[in-house]
C-alpha cells in the first residue's frame, strides 16, 4: 500500500494550505472585504504554481523515458508485434545498471553478512502456494468495462480518481485530506467498500468512460500452468523468490551446521499477471528480484552488529504518524526506534540500516528516501513488524525494497503441510518438559456436522 503521495514542490503545498487558514481566519474576524480578496488570490496563485511545476515534472519524465528507449536501456518486448502490457526487455546498456545494481547488492548483503545464495525454480508446483496461501490469498480486486469487456485493478481506478481530484485548484483543504485518507487505505479497502466508492464517485473506465461492473471481483496475479503432458499436475511461475528457500530451510540450516542466526539470499525471475500494468518499469509482469531470508531464534532477536548502524538517522514514518492528520515524515536515529519498539527488534533494526545505507550508496538522494510503516490494516497476516523502504519520485512516493519480521508463518505452513518438520534445535543445559495440547480432526465425523465447512473447521482445529 502506499501512503499518501507528498508533492515534489512540498513548500507550494504548505504555502496553500497556510493561505487557506489565514482566509477563514480573515473571515471569522470579520476583516475588510479587500484585505480577505487579496488573501484569496495568494493561495489561488500558488496552487496554479503548484499544477505548473506537476506538468513539468510529466513532461520530464516523457523526455527522460524517450531518452531511454532511444538509448536502449530498455523497450517493450516483441514491439514488432506491438508488444504486451507490463512485458519490457533491457538493451545492453540496461542490461549493464542491473548488473551493477545486482554487484553493489552481493557486496552489502551477501559477502558482507556471510550469506548463502542460491538458485531455486521459478515452476512451482500448486501445492507448495496452497501451503504458503498464495493461491487463496495472492489477488487484486478487478472491474470490467462493460461494453469492450477490457479489465481494470479496481483500487488503481479509485487512487487515481482521488489524485487527479487532488490537483484541482478550487478543491478545499478538507476535501484533499479526505482525498489523501482514501488513497492511504484504497489498497486495502474490501471488494463492498471499493465497488462503493466507484458509485461514489462515478467511476467509469479510463479510457472509453464506459460503465464499470460492480461489485469488482478477485483475481489471482499467479500465472498457471500445467507440469507434464497430462496436464493433470498444476503449476505456477512464482510471484516471489522466497518459498524455494523455506523448502530447502532443512538443507539450508543443516549446511550453516546446524545453528542460527543465518541468511540465505536468492536473485531470480519472479512473474505476476497484473490486471493493468502502469507506471512503466515499476509494475510489469515479469522482473528480477533479490531477497533475503534471515533466520534467527523468535526469543532472541539481538543482532551482534546492531551498534554499527544504530546511530544512523533517517526519514521514518512510524505507523502513529501516520494515522494522525497531516504528518509526514521525520528523521529519527535508529538506535532510538528500537529502544521505543517502534521497530521490533535489533534484526529487523539493522536490516533497516543495511538497506538504507545500500539505497544511498547507489545515489538515492536522502531526502526523497523514507522508511514506512505498515498501518495495522495493510500488515500481513504473518507479519509482526514491517517497514517499506520508499523513494519520493515523479509518479510520488514508491516503494522499492520490503523489510518484514515474518515470524515462523511459512515454515509452520510447510512443515503442516508437507509433515516435514522445519525446525532449528538448541541444546538446553536443563531438560525442560512442555505440555501441548495436539487436535487431531476426525473428518469423517465433521462432513455431516459441517458439510461445506468441513475443510475450513479441520484446518481451524490444526492450528497450534
Amino acid at each position: 500500500m502506499e501512503a499518501p503521495e507528498q508533492s515534489l514542490c512540498p513548500e507550494k503545498s504548505l504555502a496553500v494550505e497556510d493561505q487557506g487558514l489565514a482566509v477563514r481566519t480573515l473571515d471569522d474576524s470579520q476583516a475588510a472585504k479587500p484585505e480577505i480578496n487579496a488573501t484569496i488570490e495568494l493561495p489561488n496563485k500558488l496552487k496554479v504554481e503548484k499544477s505548473a511545476v506537476e506538468k513539468e515534472r510529466e513532461a520530464f519524465r516523457q523526455a527522460v523515458v524517450k531518452t531511454l528507449e532511444h538509448r536502449l536501456f530498455f523497450h517493450k518486448s516483441f514491439d514488432i508485434y506491438k508488444g504486451v502490457a507490463g512485458l519490457y526487455d533491457f538493451g545492453p546498456l540496461g542490461r549493464d545498471v542491473e548488473l551493477n545494481v545486482l554487484s553493489l547488492w552481493r557486496k552489502y548483503f551477501v559477502n558482507e553478512e556471510d550469506m548463502l545464495e542460491v538458485a531455486c525454480t521459478a515452476l512451482t508446483p500448486e501445492v507448495v502456494f496452497n501451503a504458503s496461501g498464495h493461491v487463496k490469498k495472492f489477488t487484486d480486486l478487478m472491474v470490467k468495462d462493460l461494453v469492450d469487456g477490457n479489465f481494470h485493478r479496481a483500487d488503481h481506478l479509485v487512487k487515481d480518481y482521488c489524485e487527479n481530484r487532488k490537483k484541482d485548484p478550487t478543491i478545499s483543504a478538507e476535501n484533499a485530506a479526505e482525498l489523501d485518507h482514501v488513497i492511504s487505505l484504497v489498497e486495502d479497502l474490501s471488494a463492498e467498500e471499493l465497488g462503493a466508492k466507484i458509485k461514489e464517485y462515478g467511476i467509469t473506465a479510463p479510457v472509453t468512460k464506459n460503465p464499470l461492473s460492480h461489485p469488482p471481483l478477485p483475481f489471482n496475479l499467479m500465472f498457471q500452468t500445467s507440469v507434464g503432458p497430462t496436464g493433470s499436475s498444476i503449476g505456477y511461475l512464482r510471484p516471489e523468490t522466497a518459498q524455494g528457500i523455506f523448502n530447502n530451510f532443512k538443507k539450508y540450516y543443516n549446511e550453516n551446521g546446524q545453528k542460527l542466526p543465518f541468511a540465505v539470499a536468492q536473485v531470480g525471475r519472479v512473474f505476476r499477471n497484473e490486471i493493468s500494468p502502469r507506471q512503466g518499469l515499476l509494475r510489469t509482469r515479469e522482473f528480477t528480484l533479490a531477497e533475503v531470508e534471515h533466520f534467527v531464534d523468535p526469543e532472541n532477536k539481538s543482532h551482534p552488529k546492531f551498534p554499527h548502524v544504530a546511530k544512523l538517522e533517517f526519514l521514518m514514518f512510524p505507523r502513529e504518524e501516520q494515522e494522525k492528520t497531516g504528518q509526514s515524515a521525520k528523521k529519527l536515529r535508529l538506535g532510538e526506534a528500537v529502544a521505543k519498539g517502534i521497530v521490533n527488534s535489533e534484526t529487523l533494526g539493522y536490516f533497516i540500516g543495511r538497506v538504507y545505507l545500500f539505497l544511498t550508496r547507489l545515489g538515492i538522494d536522502k531526502e526523497r528516501l523514507r522508511f514506512r510503516q505498515h498501518l495495522a490494516n495493510e500488515m500481513a497476516h504473518y507479519a509482526a513488524d514491517c517497514w517499506d523502504a520508499e523513494i519520493e519520485c515523479s509518479y510520488g512516493w514508491i516503494e522499492c525494497v520490503g523489510i518484514a519480521d515474518r515470524s515462523d508463518y511459512d515454515l509452520r505452513a510447510h512443515s503442516d503441510k508437507s509433515g516435514v518438520a522445519l525446525v532449528a534445535q538448541e541444546k538446553l543445559v536443563e531438560p525442560k518438559e512442555v505440555e501441548k495440547l495436539v487436535i487431531k480432526p476426525v473428518r469423517k465425523e465433521l462432513g455431516p456436522a459441517f458439510k461445506g465447512n468441513q475443510e475450513n473447521v479441520a484446518e481451524a482445529l490444526e492450528v497450534d
